[in-house]
Order: C-alpha cells, then sequence, then structure tokens
C-alpha cells in the first residue's frame, strides 16, 4: 500500500516538500473551475526530487487529446519521468458552464483521448479517424505529423465511477481514480474494472487503484464522521443534475439507492440542512480513514483486501497538523508491514 497525498499546489510547496521527505508516494493536483493542475506540478517538479506528480484529474474536453499530450510529455521531460496524468470528463455542469464544450459521448472520448495520446508518446505520426476526434481534418490542409519530443512512456490514470467507463478503464487505462468507495461493497467498481482488464488479456492487480481518503486520528469517531458524511451532501446534490450525477450513481450501486435519492431532492429543493443530515453516518466513516490508529488500521486492510494499491490522502489543518497525521499513517501502515497490505 502507497500513500500519496492531494493538494491544492499553491501556496503549498512546503507540505509538498516535507511530505516526501515524510515517504509519501505522489502528490495529486486537481483542476475544477480554478487553477489549471499542470503549472503548480511544474513548480513542484523543480523543489522535489523523488515523489510521483500527478493530475487528479486534468479535464478532457478542456483541451484537445494533441495538447494533452504535449503537456503530459513536457511534464515528463522537465520531472525526469515523475509525472502520471490523471484524465477525466468532469460533468456538464462544468464542461458546458465553464468551457463552453458539449458534453457529449464522455467514454468514447476518453478512449480516443487515450488512444492519441499513446500514438503522439511513442513518437508514431499522428492519424486519427474516430468518431469524436479526426486528426488531421479530413477536408483541410493539414497533414499527420509527429512529436518534436523524445518518445516517452505517460501513466494514464482515469477517473472512473459509471460501469462502461470502469471497463474502459480496466482495458486502457495504467491506473484508476476512484471516488465515492465503500471497501465492504468494493465488487459495484471491481466487476467492471475486471471485466475490461479482461479484455486486454490482464487482470486489476495490472492497475494502481487509487482511492482518495480524509484522514483524521481522532477518538470522537462520531462526530468525525457525521462531519465528513454532511459533506457529502453537496456532492450528492449539486455535483450533476437530478438525471445525471455519477457520485449518486455509485453510491446507489454500493446500496445506499434510497438514502441518496433523498439527499438528492431535499438539496435540489433548497432544503441544504435538511439534506446534510440525511446523508448516512456511513457514508462518511466507510468512505473515509476515521479514528484511533486501530481503527485506521482496520481500514487500511480493507482497502488492501479490495485491491487498492495508493491511497490519496486528503489531509486538513495547518502544515504542522498535516505533517503530523501523514506521518501517523505512514507508521501505521509501516507496523502493517509483512502482511498484505
Amino acid at each position: 500500500m502507497r500513500v500519496g497525498i492531494a493538494s491544492t499546489g499553491y501556496g503549498d510547496s512546503d507540505f509538498v516538500v516535507e511530505a516526501e521527505r515524510l515517504g509519501a508516494d505522489s502528490v495529486w493536483i486537481a483542476e475544477t473551475w480554478g487553477g489549471d493542475a499542470f503549472t503548480p506540478l511544474a513548480f513542484l517538479a523543480a523543489r522535489t526530487t523523488r515523489i510521483g506528480l500527478a493530475t487528479g484529474i486534468a479535464q478532457l474536453g478542456a483541451r484537445t487529446p494533441s495538447n494533452l499530450a504535449m503537456t503530459a510529455m513536457s511534464m515528463q521531460a522537465l520531472s525526469s519521468g515523475r509525472f502520471r496524468l490523471g484524465i477525466g470528463t468532469s460533468g456538464p455542469q462544468v464542461m458546458e458552464g465553464w468551457y463552453g464544450v458539449r458534453f457529449s459521448a464522455p467514454v468514447r472520448a476518453t478512449r480516443e483521448t487515450i488512444e492519441i495520446m499513446r500514438r503522439i508518446a511513442r513518437g508514431d505520426r499522428l492519424a486519427h479517424d474516430g468518431a469524436s476526434y479526426q486528426i488531421p481534418l479530413p477536408d483541410g490542409q493539414g497533414r499527420p505529423m509527429r512529436s518534436q519530443l523524445p518518445s516517452c512512456d505517460i501513466p494514464i490514470y482515469v477517473a472512473a465511477l459509471g460501469p462502461r467507463n470502469l471497463e474502459l478503464t480496466g482495458e486502457l487505462a495504467d491506473g484508476w481514480l476512484g471516488n465515492a468507495f465503500v471497501p465492504e461493497h468494493a465488487e459495484a467498481f471491481l466487476a467492471p474494472l475486471r471485466a475490461g482488464a479482461a479484455k486486454a488479456g490482464r487482470t486489476v492487480a495490472d492497475l494502481d487503484l487509487v482511492m482518495p481518503v480524509a484522514v483524521e486520528f481522532t477518538d470522537d469517531v462520531e462526530e468525525a464522521a457525521a462531519r465528513h458524511a454532511r459533506g457529502y451532501a453537496f456532492t450528492i446534490g449539486a455535483m450533476g443534475s437530478k438525471g445525471q450525477n455519477f457520485y449518486t450513481a455509485a453510491f446507489a450501486r454500493q446500496g445506499f439507492a434510497e438514502e441518496v435519492e433523498e439527499v438528492q431532492v431535499l438539496w435540489l429543493a433548497g432544503r441544504r440542512e435538511e439534506a446534510a443530515d440525511r446523508v448516512p453516518l456511513e457514508l462518511g466513516l466507510k468512505t473515509n480513514l476515521l479514528g484511533p490508529p486501530s481503527m485506521v488500521a482496520e481500514r487500511v486492510r480493507l482497502y488492501a483486501d479490495a485491491g487498492i494499491t495508493t491511497l490519496q490522502a486528503k489531509l486538513s489543518g495547518d502544515l504542522t497538523e498535516r505533517l503530523d497525521t501523514l506521518a501517523q499513517l505512514l507508521d501505521v501502515i509501516a507496523e502493517m508491514r509483512g502482511s498484505t497490505v
């Protein structure tokens, strides 16, 4: 089991430098409708020497596949091979409301983006005749071109929650970026991942399975679980529409359909405090690492048994508090070495 860290990347470099010193395996920076993910990673590449540098995630549709490949290859060159590209389609609210790009056929667009990027990174001449992308344009003056950068390997991770995207991830990606994941119901995600991997003649064990988890060492487990459960009200109610919310659907496939539907209805009706009160405590508790060290160790074991290979730790507090929590988590896992973790 490896431990990565989530970071904003902005004003956070001291934390990342110290996290590398403590033994963190990777740092993951997301982009939504704020700063981009690549610029802070390039800055961190100059301040660190070992830690993996990953987007978690870069949004498809914000860049063409060729531009995404150019950026990823540049990052790989600047970081001496430490870069990992996490990609995801986001959702229609962000794609259409922020980027002005239609959110259509996301699974197909993901497949074609990976195919185009891999072709560019290998050093092949770029020619792609797909339903989402046609390069060169068939009615234009362009011609197939080859990247001027040296060929390189770009590990590609896909953020996936729905069955079709999970199957695609199992088939094509180097890693999976999960979310809304309860280890006790891991099969809701692993079954389609496994089916996709089988198509490519491999197994889920060939992928790095990355799971974001909030980490808090506390004796007041109920308070922490309730606080994190309430935080899911926004995810369930606002991160999508009534008819299309990938997080809500993922929780529903894990046995929480009635509960998340009620939360979503309340949120969309403007009754946000009530919505937060209705999120099951179990979601806050079982999708994170909360409690005293012994309880955290038990939860880590469940993640490991489910096949998760990297925990992306989301840490709160000031610099010292975050580093102390990270150090304690690494100590807990170190004590579990020699077992299956």
